[in-house]
C-alpha cells in the first residue's frame, strides 16, 4: 500500500512538472509568434509597381503594375501587366527571410511566341527590404533569360515598390 502511495506521489509530481513545462513552452511559442508579427513579415498580398531599368545606368525604361502573393511556407506567385497573358505564364517561385527586414525570392515565368510555342524562361532573383511597419517594400531584381535548354541568353535589371494589399473599411 505504501508503495502505491509513493507511486501516486511521483505521478502527481510528474503531472505537475509536465503542466509547468507545457505552460512555459506555450509562453515561449507566444513570444516567438510575436517576433513574427506583421512588423516582421512579408507574408501576404501586395500591389507592386515594377520598373525595368538599364543595368548600366539605372535609368527607368518602363514601369507596370503587378500583384504578388507571398504565402506561408515560402511560396510566391505573381502576375504582371508587363507581358500579355497570351505569351507569359504567371510567375511561381519561393521566398525566404534572410534576416532583419530582408528577404530573398526567386521566381520563374514561361514565355511563349505568338504561335503558343515555349521559347524562354525568365528567372527573377529579388533582394527585398520590408519597411519597419511591414506595409511597404522595395526590391532590386536580377533577370536571367534562359532558352528552352536552360542556357543563359540575356540579363536585365529592375526595381520594385510594393504596398500591402488590404481590404478597406
Amino acid at each position: 500500500m505504501r508503495n502505491s502511495r509513493a507511486v501516486s506521489g511521483i505521478d502527481l509530481l510528474s503531472v505537475f512538472a509536465l503542466a509547468v513545462m507545457l505552460f512555459l513552452t506555450s509562453g515561449l511559442n507566444a513570444q516567438e509568434g510575436n517576433s513574427e508579427s506583421r512588423a516582421g513579415r512579408l507574408e501576404g498580398m501586395w500591389r507592386v509597381q515594377l520598373t525595368v531599368r538599364d543595368c548600366q545606368t539605372g535609368a527607368a525604361q518602363r514601369t507596370f503594375p503587378a500583384l504578388f502573393a507571398f504565402a506561408k511556407g515560402g511560396i510566391l506567385t505573381f502576375t504582371t501587366a508587363g507581358q500579355p497573358p497570351a505569351v507569359a505564364t504567371p510567375g511561381y517561385g519561393v521566398w525566404a527571410h534572410t534576416g532583419g527586414h530582408n528577404y530573398s525570392a526567386v521566381t520563374e515565368v514561361f514565355i511563349f511566341n505568338p504561335a503558343g510555342v515555349w521559347i524562354q524562361t525568365h528567372r527573377l532573383t529579388r533582394a527585398i527590404e520590408l519597411d519597419k511597419d511591414a506595409d511597404e517594400f522595395t526590391d532590386t531584381t536580377k533577370l536571367e533569360i534562359l532558352d528552352t535548354s536552360g542556357n543563359l541568353i540575356a540579363t536585365g535589371c529592375a526595381t520594385s515598390v510594393g504596398r500591402r494589399f488590404e481590404t478597406t473599411g
